[in-house]
């Protein structure tokens, strides 16, 4: 029997600590408090477990076993994207229902970081001899940039050997460049709509969004015309400040903003179809023209591809339109051998038509590893050895902690491919089975990390 087993001992107190950490609406950005008391949360069950921990300036920390030899490190994140629309069980709990584990980071990445921290804890109680130090570690900001781990690693050195349970079976490789952007205008210069409202992560496809207009009956009639002809959907609300269309979509991660429909540019779509520009304003005009329903960046010259990683896409996250405020997110994953600047080059060149100005949110440069690798033999080994299977090799356009990690480290697990987890999506969720596997393969690995000569 191999070592990964263990863990299954310790299945009902996972459950039990998985839901009370669910329950912490840990939204970043949003809720800072709640993303701290995650960290408290687990690092204080690492305390009761008897590990060393260490928070750093609440942004951050770990929980350690051993000391010597090279120093290992498994991150994960704490933080979670705000629960969106259209669930059928509530989001900040635990649900088990027909096979499968609900809740709002059950999947990304709150489940994946549990089982890191029990992990230790059976290599802890089962007194094994380590000949390495093995770190947890966690973060409270991947979603909105990494700048947790940029905080931690001022204070304490990059792991030598590393893997972040925040993507697929089996070993990312690589990872596209993500360039995050604000579009603004100095204000807001449409005639007929008011507020345009949609999207609550830059890095979602939002599935909800509404405009108000000052509009004359023609314009209703019209538009109701055409909501009916989109194949859309749409609904009518008469206010007390004008005419509200709402559009519902539905949400994806941005990494694949093709399993979505993106509310916002089906909107501005259809306003386009009936106002023109003047009346709509500069930003909904860029989204029109330069974006509409694409997500490859074709009307923005940005179209592209290698055979390493696959396609470039684009995504509009959030669009706020009020009081003279105007400015819109965008989430654009290029290849990995392709040099991001010039992407942001032609999108700058873009929105000067509209004299929109850009700020860059965020970067995240490439990622990309040899695939002779140590760590990826270590765990292409606890792969095969929990899994009887080879494990394969691939490139996403997700972003993971791996990109901080300087080469030492890449992603790995905790889904397995087939399962549809709704990532970014409403009824987030893992299947049970598969996710004790996951934490099988992950002691697995953490035993071979903390054992071996490295």
């Amino acid at each position: 029997m191999y070592f990964g087993k263990e863990i299954l001992k310790y299945k009902d107190e996972i459950l039990k600590d998985l839901d009370t950490l669910l329950k912490i609406e840990s939204v970043s950005g949003e809720l800072d408090a709640k993303c701290r008391e995650a960290l408290n949360f687990i690092l204080k069950r690492a305390e009761d477990f008897g590990l060393v921990t260490k928070n750093v300036k609440d942004k951050a920390g770990h929980a350690q076993l051993g000391h010597g030899g090279k120093l290992c490190g498994v991150l994960t994140h704490l933080d979670v994207v705000p629960a969106g629309n259209n669930w059928t069980v509530v989001p900040f709990e635990l649900t088990q229902k027909d096979g499968r584990l609900y809740g709002r980071g059950v999947a990304d990445d709150k489940g994946a970081a549990l089982i890191n921290l029990y992990c230790l804890r059976v290599l802890k109680e089962s007194g094994v001899q380590g000949k390495n130090a093995l770190r947890a570690i966690f973060g409270t900001d991947e979603e909105k940039g990494m700048k947790d781990m940029d905080i931690y690693f001022k204070e304490e050195p990059v792991p030598d050997y590393s893997f972040t349970p925040d993507s697929e079976y089996g070993i990312c490789i690589g990872e596209k460049g993500i360039l995050q952007l604000k579009l603004y205008a100095d204000g807001h210069d449409g005639k007929a709509l008011t507020e345009f409202h949609s999207g609550k992560a830059v890095n979602a496809v939002p599935d909800t969004a509404y405009a108000l207009l000052e509009t004359n009956e023609y314009d209703d009639h019209q538009l109701m015309r055409l909501a009916d002809a989109s194949g859309g959907n749409f609904e009518f609300i008469y206010t007390i400040d004008g005419l509200m269309i709402l559009c519902r979509g539905k949400s994806a991660h941005a990494c694949e903003p093709e399993k979505g429909k993106n509310a916002a540019a089906q909107l501005v779509k259809l306003l386009a179809e009936h106002f023109c520009h003047s009346d709509l304003g500069s930003i909904c005009t860029f989204i029109d023209y330069a974006i509409n329903n694409e997500t490859d960046g074709r009307s923005l010259g940005i179209k592209m591809c290698d055979s390493v990683s696959g396609e470039l896409t684009v995504n509009v996250g959030m669009v706020k339109i009020i009081d003279g405020k105007a400015e819109l997110t965008l989430d654009v994953r290029y290849p990995v051998t392709v040099n991001g600047d010039g992407i942001l080059y032609r999108i700058s060149k873009s929105a000067e038509l509209e004299n929109l100005k850009v700020k860059v949110l965020s970067h995240l440069r490439p990622l990309y590893l040899e695939k002779d690798s140590k760590i990826i033999n270590l765990l292409s080994q606890a792969y095969k050895t929990v899994t009887g299977e080879d494990a394969s090799l691939y490139t996403t356009g997700g972003g993971t902690y791996a990109r901080k990690l300087g080469g030492n480290g890449v992603a790995f697990g905790p889904v397995f491919p087939g399962d549809e987890i709704n990532m970014h999506n409403a009824d987030e969720s893992i299947d049970m089975k598969n996710y004790f596997k996951h934490a099988e393969i992950c002691l697995e690995a953490m035993y071979k990390m903390y054992t071996e000569n490295l």
